[in-house]
């Protein structure tokens, strides 16, 4: 594994269609902690879901992998990414408050 492959990378993912009101930050959560990816989950406004997460590469395209499929009660119409920075401190995966 090259040095690429491990160095930690930020990705924002915001996720679009029936995804509030389904335990979707609770999927996200529970898939980022089985990947070891570090970062947050929250609801918007608009009706999408947003994350932040911090991992290698690997981890980042299963939980892209992850994201398109959602749990069983969602439907997920898109998925749209975009590199982020990574934040300082952020050690663990966690839900934040609905907006």
């Amino acid at each position: 594994m090259t040095s690429a492959e491990k160095a930690v990378e930020a990705r924002r993912f915001v996720v679009r269609g029936r995804v509030q009101g389904v335990g979707f930050r609770w999927f996200v959560e529970r898939e980022a902690h089985i990947l070891g990816i570090a970062g947050w989950v929250r609801n918007n406004a608009n009706g999408s879901v947003e994350i932040l997460a911090q991992g290698t590469r690997d981890q980042l395209s299963g939980l892209r992998s992850r994201l398109r499929e959602g749990p069983r009660a969602a439907r997920v119409d898109g998925v749209e990414e975009s590199e982020a920075r990574p934040a300082a401190g952020i050690s663990s995966f966690r839900i934040e408050g609905a907006w």
